[in-house]
């Protein structure tokens, strides 16, 4: 087993820790992993990505929901208008350079990185949370679609896009907007992948020895989620994700000089 695949598995559990304490952050990690480690073109790396964090937020979903941290109703909604936004996406994502592709995904690492960093304080004090009937649907759904088109085109701006949006817009208190964002992720990365199938091929083994680790990774995340205060989790991974998203901007504004 080579040095580059060994560094890849490993990189999986990472994966998996981001999306089972932080309810996102696996894009953000799976894409340059599969790139830069696993040697993968940026298209199939963004296709592969979706299997993992698909099915490792649906696994991370489980022990969530059994601690009454999903709002299924608010997830379901938002998901749906995510998965027409995603498909959207995955297809149209065949008719943009792959260089392009990359860029992108880097600024929305940045984009995502704020939104992580600026949420830490409203993770100390988060918002009361509101009546199911009086949430403001309508916003849900266009916010949904939105993040899921940045999801099919990018293979990012899942989680840490969502997450946000459930607290801030849904008025979700912080252990039910990441819990609940799981379900969302898993939903609209099944529907992006579909949009990506009809321009790109999967490896297969690769992308389910990943997901087999990122799910290992994902059950210890949500432990460590009910151990380490949120604030400074996210923090920390928020500055994380900032030095990795210069670094894959910076590497692809050279390749273009």
């Amino acid at each position: 087993m080579s040095g580059a695949l060994l560094l890849t598995l490993a990189a999986a559990v990472a994966i998996g820790l981001a999306l089972g304490g932080l309810g996102g952050g696996g894009s953000i990690l799976t894409v340059p992993v599969l790139v830069y480690l696993a040697g993968a073109d940026p298209r199939q790396a963004i296709a592969m990505s979706l299997v993992v964090v698909g099915v490792t937020s649906a696994v991370a979903l489980v022990p969530h929901a059994r601690a009454g941290n999903v709002r299924w109703s608010t997830g379901l909604l938002f998901g749906a208008a995510g998965m027409a936004g995603a498909y959207a996406g995955g297809w149209l994502a065949q008719f943009v350079p792959e260089r392009v592709l990359l860029a992108g995904f880097a600024v929305m690492m940045l984009v995502t990185a704020a939104a992580m960093l600026g949420l830490c304080c409203a993770a100390r004090s988060p918002a009361p949370e509101r009546a199911e009937g009086r949430r403001p649907w309508p916003k849900i759904l266009a916010e949904g679609a939105a993040v899921g088109l940045v999801t099919g085109l990018v293979g990012a701006g899942g989680g840490f896009l969502v997450v946000p949006a459930l607290a801030l817009l849904g008025g979700l208190p912080m252990p039910a907007a990441v819990g609940t964002s799981l379900l969302v992720i898993a939903l609209k990365s099944g529907a992006a992948l579909a949009g990506y199938l009809h321009s790109t091929t999967v490896d297969w083994p690769l992308a389910l020895a990943v997901t087999a680790l990122a799910v290992a990774g994902s059950l210890a995340g949500a432990k460590i989620a009910r151990a380490v205060p949120p604030g400074a989790l996210r923090k920390g991974f928020g500055w994380f994700v900032v030095v990795m998203g210069v670094g894959v901007l910076a590497s692809q504004i050279a390749a273009a000089a």
